[in-house]
């Protein structure tokens, strides 16, 4: 149910119709023409209601502060998750490209020693032909030939054959020497995928340990004790987001999306829904950055992979100069990213356990914005 329209803070100017739907039922979000609104506090019982004797004992939720103390170790234990997550994929993507290029150097290889076995044949033959003539000096040949004249004509052709035979040397030093680094590069590429394996099977087991103990903390609670869990997360969300709208920064961000900037949006929006797998990049589940780079690679403009190549690579853009389409990194460490949708939202692949969804852009520590298509 969406909030109630005495708790909007006015000052939007509108999302997507669709998004906002969506938003309705999983968010805060006020409709279109209206920011963030605050969360409509749940309805509490009645001091004189009692409970008829059929209905369920109450449970007795802890103090808020042990709820909270539960949802920041959750926090920590899904952002440990995040930045192995982050890892985990920065391993499998130089995985791809080192495999691929320990490919290209296994066929300059092949091509290599083709060209070597050819060169060496060319040598045998060059040798061959200066047996059967005695190797001889020219001298002597002049000397012993019947005809002088035919040999001076010939004696040029020796003299360039001379002249290839030490070009044919050249070449077949320079081809083993070329041999020989394509090995040794191949070499390194192997022990660095071999490094960027255990890396990534580390990434993995850690993403898993973090994943399993959250599930573990969360399969604690009571069903009451989550609701107030969620209410708490919404709450927060809330705070920050309004302190950030508090700002004005609404009032000064104008810049419309790019025509590339669109199709990021279009393709983020349409996966709202899509759960959260940590290693995802679609079609059917996402990452964070599994999202970000597909939403871009869909608009004709590849990315890196993971959030903190995403803040290394891009270019940077002031907060207020941000346009719909560009990506916005959270936390120091840079280790979750979202797409700037506009009207001060995001679309983000949040956690495990959550789908795509919207939120607000200032619902997070906020590290700094980059543009795709700068």
């Amino acid at each position: 149910m969406g909030p109630d329209k005495h708790t909007v803070r006015p000052g939007g100017r509108g999302i997507l119709a669709t998004a906002v739907t969506v938003v309705c039922a999983v968010t805060v979000l006020a409709a279109p023409g209206t920011a963030f609104a605050a969360p409509s506090p749940s309805p509490s019982p009645s001091a004189s209601t009692s409970p008829s004797p059929s209905a369920s004992p109450s449970v007795t939720l802890p103090p808020d502060k042990d709820l909270e103390a539960v949802r920041d170790k959750l926090d920590r234990l899904y952002h440990d998750a995040a930045v192995a997550t982050d890892a985990y994929n920065a391993a499998e993507e130089a995985a791809a490209k080192q495999s691929a290029e320990i490919v290209e150097l296994a066929k300059k290889i092949v091509q290599g020693q083709r060209k070597l076995d050819g060169l060496k044949a060319r040598a045998g033959r060059a040798a061959a032909a200066q047996y059967r003539t005695g190797g001889l000096p020219d001298t002597a040949q002049l000397l012993l030939s019947d005809n002088p004249s035919q040999f001076l004509d010939g004696a040029g052709r020796v003299l360039q054959g001379e002249r290839a035979t030490k070009g044919l040397i050249r070449e077949l030093t320079q081809t083993q020497q070329d041999l020989k680094q394509y090995a040794a590069d191949a070499a390194d590429q192997w022990n660095r995928l071999e490094t960027g394996r255990k890396a990534k099977a580390a990434a993995k087991k850690k993403i898993k340990q973090r994943i399993a103990a959250a599930e573990k903390l969360e399969s604690t609670l009571e069903k009451k004790q989550k609701e107030r869990l969620a209410e708490l997360e919404r709450e927060a969300a809330y705070q920050a987001q309004t302190a950030w709208l508090d700002t004005g920064i609404l009032d000064e961000i104008h810049t419309k999306a790019s025509a590339a900037g669109k199709k990021a949006v279009a393709f983020a929006t349409a996966q709202i829904g899509k759960p959260y797998v940590w290693g995802a990049a679609g079609p059917d589940s996402y990452d964070c950055s599994g999202l970000t780079s597909q939403a871009w690679a869909s608009a004709g403009k590849p990315i890196p992979r993971t959030s903190e190549e995403q803040w290394k690579q891009l270019r940077h853009i002031d907060v207020k100069d941000m346009r719909p389409g560009d990506l916005i990194i959270y936390y120091d460490d840079a280790s979750h990213v979202a797409l700037y949708i506009g009207d001060g939202a995001i679309i983000q692949a949040p956690r495990p356990g959550r789908t795509v969804s919207i939120a607000g852009a200032g619902s997070m520590p906020i590290l700094g914005v980059v543009r795709p298509d700068a």
